[in-house]
């Protein structure tokens, strides 16, 4: 049984088809990405695996479980999480305390341990500092940790999105367009990094991207969107030499 599995799923909006039949199913542990030219609809498929979009038809399953249309949160306790094309940080907290947001739902607060500073209190927030700790030094942020998000470079700042998304557990990663802006040793650095994640957190990662290096470099298998509908699927290296792969991202007649 795949990890996820997406049966038909399509949303139109205004009369627009933005996704039409969509199916994909990834096994567990793997890493797989989700390419197209601009405007192909492949954030619009994030967001209805995310519940932030409510298909008008099609059905998504995570390891077993129906999570179609599902509020973001339940998705989220359900074992999915993702960063975005444009950063969404807490730019006034702590690299740390932006990791530690992600950590919440996976330790149990008492708002009168908080308010009274019992010892219950003191216990968990030890823990989950040295949580975050973990999950920030995987990605060379250690050292950040009491730097505010807003002021990081830009490259620290789409590494900080992925701690955090991290932070949750998931059992599936999607990862919007992690290398958009970075420098080529930037890229290399994060493919690496991208790698070490699914090696040994146990995560599956689903990504889009537009920088082909890092797609080829370490995606097993493509699907390609195109206008919305799935234009070729398999793996990696047979999808990137593919004529019509070429021709929708060439413009080529």
């Amino acid at each position: 049984m795949a990890l996820l599995d997406v049966q038909h799923l399509s949303i139109s909006f205004g009369g627009l088809r933005a996704v039409d039949d969509f199916n994909v199913a990834i096994e567990k542990g793997e890493l797989y990405g989700l390419i197209g030219p601009n405007g192909a609809g492949k954030t619009t498929v994030f967001n209805l695996l995310t519940g932030e979009y409510k298909p008008n038809e099609g059905i998504v399953k995570l390891d077993g479980q129906d999570i179609t249309g599902r509020p973001t949160i339940e998705v989220s306790k359900a074992g999915i999480a993702r960063t975005f094309q444009n950063i969404r940080l807490f730019k006034k907290l702590t690299v740390l305390d932006n990791v530690k947001i992600g950590l919440h739902n996976q330790y149990k607060h008492s708002t009168a341990a908080s308010m009274l500073r019992l010892p219950s209190h003191f216990v968990t927030e030890k823990k989950m500092n040295e949580r975050a700790m973990e999950l920030l030094e995987v990605l060379g942020l250690d050292g950040d940790a009491l730097t505010l998000s807003a002021n990081l470079p830009y490259g620290k700042q789409r590494k900080l999105e992925i701690a955090r998304a991290m932070a949750t557990n998931p059992k599936l990663l999607l990862l919007d367009e992690p290398a958009a802006g970075m420098n080529p040793n930037e890229t290399q650095e994060l493919m690496r990094d991208i790698r070490f994640i699914r090696d040994h957190f146990d995560m599956t990662i689903l990504l889009i991207e537009h920088d082909m290096k890092l797609v080829s470099g370490i995606c097993e298998r493509l699907t390609v969107l195109n206008f919305g509908r799935i234009l070729t699927q398999g793996e990696t290296q047979s999808v990137l030499s593919d004529k019509e792969v070429i021709k929708a991202y060439l413009g080529e007649d």
